[in-house]
């Protein structure tokens, strides 16, 4: 319990922290979107109604006490209203957040699957050859931009082999392109580490004690080794999924998809910082989350953690 409190604690200082810095660098962009929204002549309101509504919308206050009444809303499940649109910030979240939550979690499945099999491929004699590839992988698709990345795969598989439509698909064809834009980069770096934990798993005396009872290669590596050697790619794959969803906007952008992504785009354009404070603070939310529900699976799945926590306890 004091394992479990003690990692709560810190994710709940994170989520501050993230907020708190949401707020401050969101206070200090140029410009005031209600008056942006508002102060056009063609709406025709006065300085009186103008004020009423930046009353409304709680920028008439100092910072420090436009920070606790967001802190004390954002806790309540309050995010404000869209200057932009008028509408309740939560709602429009609730209409986006589906759409991208699916995008991520195909992209993060596709990705897992990806490593998956080229990591455990790699470590048949034939096929060592990928082990060489893999050390390379990684760093060049992590340095590519998500949205150099989906651009390609539309220019070559809709336009030169026209194979996935990009206008107008369907609800299955819509999906390939940007779910192989999202897993591409974050398969490889997955597929390095397991297949490094799988040769680490492989050097251990209790493989060789199983080897030297007559047990096969592939009884050792599915019954034995996998189960070791998963561990430590769990931790990546926790920070990967959490960085997903910034890959999602980007990648809602490129390929035109409702979602967070446009969502935050338009926030950007108009200046809606209610809009845009939510969208960071759910980002930061499911990132702190993904690795919260991480660290406490390790001890569950590996008995010598569980010992060490409970012995620090």
């Amino acid at each position: 319990m004091s394992y479990v409190l003690r990692r709560v604690g810190q994710a709940v200082v994170v989520l501050l922290a993230a907020f708190t810095a949401a707020f401050v660098l969101l206070q200090a962009m140029p410009g005031d979107a209600v008056m942006i929204r508002f102060e056009n002549p063609e709406l025709g309101l006065s300085p009186e109604q103008i004020a009423a509504l930046r009353a409304t919308y709680g920028v008439d206050v100092p910072a420090h006490q436009q920070y606790a009444h967001t802190l004390l809303g954002f806790l309540s499940g309050d995010f404000g209203h869209s200057v932009q649109s008028g509408t309740a910030v939560r709602h429009l979240i609730a209409e986006a957040l589906p759409g991208t939550f699916q995008l991520a979690l195909l992209g993060f499945v596709t990705a897992l699957v990806l490593a998956t099999a080229v990591a455990f491929l790699s470590t048949y004699p034939r096929l060592a050859w990928i082990r060489g590839l893999l050390r390379s992988l990684p760093s060049l698709f992590v340095s590519v931009p998500v949205f150099w990345l989906g651009i390609l795969l539309i220019q070559v598989f809709s336009f030169r082999l026209g194979l996935v439509p990009v206008i107008n698909p369907g609800p299955v064809q819509g999906l390939v392109l940007p779910v192989l834009t999202l897993a591409v980069p974050i398969s490889a770096p997955l597929a390095q580490i397991l297949t490094r934990s799988i040769d680490e798993v492989y050097t251990q005396p209790f493989v060789t004690v199983v080897r030297a009872k007559g047990a096969s290669r592939h009884w050792v590596l599915w019954r034995n080794v996998a189960k070791n050697a998963l561990l430590p790619t769990l931790t990546m794959a926790g920070v990967l999924f959490g960085e997903l969803i910034g890959g999602a906007v980007v990648t809602e952008t490129v390929f035109g998809r409702a979602g967070i992504g446009r969502l935050t785009e338009q926030a950007v354009s108009n200046q809606d910082v209610a809009v845009l404070q939510a969208v960071v603070l759910l980002a930061a939310t499911v990132f702190v989350l993904v690795n919260l529900v991480v660290d406490l699976l390790y001890p569950v799945l590996d008995p010598r953690l569980r010992n060490k926590s409970g012995a620090s306890v």
